[in-house]
């Protein structure tokens, strides 16, 4: 049975949806007794690592309270080292929407993930599209949602690319997924609203990168 820790909710996204669609996407395997899950905050984050894992799930920002004048961040340069070991040892790690977002350019952890999140413009209709011939597997066809859309820094040379996105205001990377030493790091950039989150299609598409990033 794989051991899942899930980390979701901050500031401005709303930890129960996020787990509403969490637990859409890991149904199957759950109650085939093949995945076992535990939530947690950002502030258990490190000493659960020290359980190892065989996934992280992460749908959460780096920032503790943005509207703050001194704003605070929850990633020290000892947190991305001690997440940089675990997946490089063998551990995997998915970074969900605001997984990806507002932590250190230059930093550890954003170097595994090989991607990082740099704005969003105000919601509007997003269109999702997979890309065919990924170990992902028959990730189905487009599919649109009204969802904040996500325009992303990523080494597209070194990582694999499942799914791209579009709207009205441009075109973006929305998926990828690489080998990080010995482990597996995947990356996702929907979504923010329930049309999205609870979206059976999307819901298909994450349930697949979870499935390569544990190997179930």
């Amino acid at each position: 049975m794989k051991r899942i820790l899930v980390v979701v909710g901050d500031y401005y996204h709303d930890g129960e949806l996020a787990r509403q669609s969490w637990e859409r996407v890991i149904e199957p395997f759950t109650s085939k007794a093949q995945a076992q899950v535990t939530y947690a905050g950002v502030g258990q984050l490190e000493q659960e690592l020290v359980k190892s894992p065989d996934l992280v799930v992460l749908f959460a920002g780096n920032y503790l309270d943005p509207e703050a004048e001194q704003v605070r961040y929850w990633m020290t340069e000892q947190a991305a080292g001690q997440i940089e070991k675990y997946v490089a040892g063998g551990g995997a790690w998915l970074a969900w929407h605001s997984g990806l977002a507002s932590y250190p350019e230059d930093g550890e952890y954003v170097r595994m993930l090989r991607g990082r999140f740099l704005m969003h413009p105000e919601p509007s209709v997003v269109t999702y599209t997979p890309v065919a011939g990924t170990e992902l597997g028959d990730l189905g066809e487009a599919f649109s949602f009204l969802d904040e859309h996500y325009f992303v820094e990523c080494k597209e040379e070194e990582t694999n690319i499942f799914m791209r996105s579009s709207s009205k205001d441009g075109e973006a990377v929305a998926g990828w997924y690489h080998s990080y030493g010995s482990g597996r790091v995947g990356c996702i950039t929907p979504a923010h609203l329930s049309d999205g989150l609870l979206m059976p299609w999307f819901i298909k598409v994450m349930r697949s990168l979870v499935a390569w990033c544990a190997k179930l």
